[in-house]
Parts: structure tokens; sequence; C-alpha cells
């Protein structure tokens, strides 16, 4: 089966000179993909190279004149750039040109724009951000991290039933553990909304495990961690910088002489392994059922 993804070249703090290059390199890997490169043709060609020719027919690019910023308003983006790289990939998904579209830009736009466009199904009120860390286990999912600074327990029920779903889907996993995220496991602590939200999934069919902590997490205890995004964006901009931070000092001691040097060049398969595991950046989409 072909899956056809629409690519807003445009966004980003780099734009084209990252996004298409990293689209081929994708499209190269996965001969069952097909890409729709969207943005402005003459940011776009100069990267294309002969690639237009060895990938045929699975390459293909769809012109939007406008671009939204990186620090623009997402309700101004989506009312004043129907034309934008980001709204016309969108758009290309609502046609069924495309299965799904990627962009590295505005997230608040992004958001904004897929739910005006896309809408949600009955019963889902907001998109949320779901981004997977590494854990003991494996892996786990972990929405909202930063789409909805304020929810209600309604909210989280919801969070809940989406990252499940995305969890069975992506990973086959029928009966994912859904967690909770609150300052301890007991069912009486936390804020009002949490307690609330803890009382609609124990009564939601999920397969829910109950509170989890932060640390929880990490220890791979639930297949899913359900939190609000102001709690979930802390959370994940903690463990970057902490993931850089252990890098940074890892190199420091690798730096220090001669013979620490040499120590590198013999655990440079261990050092990649752990640059791989913990201080690679963590994939984040937008869910919105």
């Amino acid at each position: 089966m072909t899956v056809t993804l629409a690519i807003d070249c445009m966004g980003g703090d780099h734009g084209p000179s990252v996004t298409v290059p990293a689209a081929l390199d994708f499209l190269r890997g996965d001969r069952d993909a097909r890409i729709i490169l969207v943005g402005r043709r003459e940011a776009i060609d100069p990267y294309l190279g002969k690639s237009v020719t060895e990938l045929g027919d699975r390459l293909s690019i769809h012109p939007a004149s406008e671009v939204v910023g990186m620090d623009e308003a997402p309700a101004l983006a989506m009312r004043n750039k129907k034309d934008s790289s980001m709204r016309v990939a969108v758009d290309l998904v609502k046609s069924g040109e495309a299965q799904a579209a990627v962009s590295a830009g505005n997230t608040g736009a992004l958001m904004a724009i897929s739910r005006f466009v896309l809408k949600t199904l009955p019963g889902i009120d907001r998109p949320a951000i779901c981004s997977t860390l590494p854990t003991l286990k494996g892996q786990t999912h972990v929405l909202d991290l930063g789409a909805n600074v304020d929810c209600s327990p309604e909210h989280l029920l919801q969070f809940g039933i989406m990252g499940a779903m995305l969890v069975a889907a992506v990973e086959h996993n029928e009966r994912p553990s859904v967690g909770l995220l609150n300052i301890g496991e007991e069912d009486i602590k936390g804020n009002e909304t949490v307690k609330r939200a803890g009382e609609l999934l124990r009564n939601s069919g999920l397969n829910f495990y109950g509170n989890v902590e932060g640390n929880d997490i990490y220890k791979g205890t639930v297949d899913v961690v359900v939190c609000d995004g102001f709690v979930g964006n802390v959370a994940l901009k903690t463990s970057e910088g902490l993931a850089q931070m252990l890098a940074t000092f890892l190199r420091e001691q690798f730096s220090r002489n001669w013979m620490t040097k040499l120590a590198a060049v013999f655990a440079m398969s261990a050092l990649k392994g752990f640059k791989h595991k913990v201080a690679r950046p963590c994939w984040a989409c937008v869910v919105w059922w």
C-alpha cells in the first residue's frame, strides 16, 4: 500500500535546506511512500538535484506562495495565509491527495489550521501533541505536550483515548496501558481537575493503570502518559535539556587528554548507542481524532 505524505517544505527554523533533503532521504529508504513537496518552487528546486528523475512519480511539487513564520500568531496565520505551505499541505490531506501532512513549522499555527480544516471526530474537542520518550523498557507516548495549556477532566480523558488508539495502531498493542501524570500515585493526590480525570479514566474502559509520577515516564511503567499541555511541555523540555547536558558532560570527559580521547575511540560504538537512545530529539505528532 502506497502512503502519500504532504511535506511543508517552508516550515521550521531552516526551511527547504533541511526539509527537502530529509524528505528525499526518507523517500529513497521507503519504496512504498510517495511525497508531495509543498512550498515555493524557487526555494525547493535548488535542493532537488537529480532526485526528480531518480524518484519519478513518487515525488511531486505542489506550489504554495506564502510562509507561516515561526513567531506568527496562529489565528492570523490561519485567517490571512490561506496559500501558506502549511495550510496547503493540510488541505491536501482533506482532499484525499495525501494521507498525512508533515511540518516542522509553527506548532500553534499547525494545530489551529489542522483543527479548522480537518475538524475532529465526535466526542473529541481538541487536538493534542504527542511524542515518544525512551524508557528502560522501550518507549512511551506522552500527550499533551503543549497544545492545550488549560484542560478539563474530559479533555484529559480524550487524550487518553487518542493516545491508546495511536499506540494500538502504530505498535499493534491492542490494550496499551494508560497512566495519568500526577504528583503521587494515590487517588487523593493532585488538583481537582486531575482527580476528576482519574475517575473518568477508571470508568472509561481503557486499560487505565492509575496515577503515575514523573520518574515513571522513563521507567516505562505505562504505554501512554496523559497530562495537560503545560505540564507535558515542561516535562519534555526538561528531558531534552537533561539529555543535552549528559551528552555535553560525556564529550567533555572524553576530551580531557590524549588517553581519554583514545578511550573514546574504543567506546565509539557504545557512545553512538547512547546518543541514539538518549540524546536524540523526540518526534512529535499532532493527533486530533
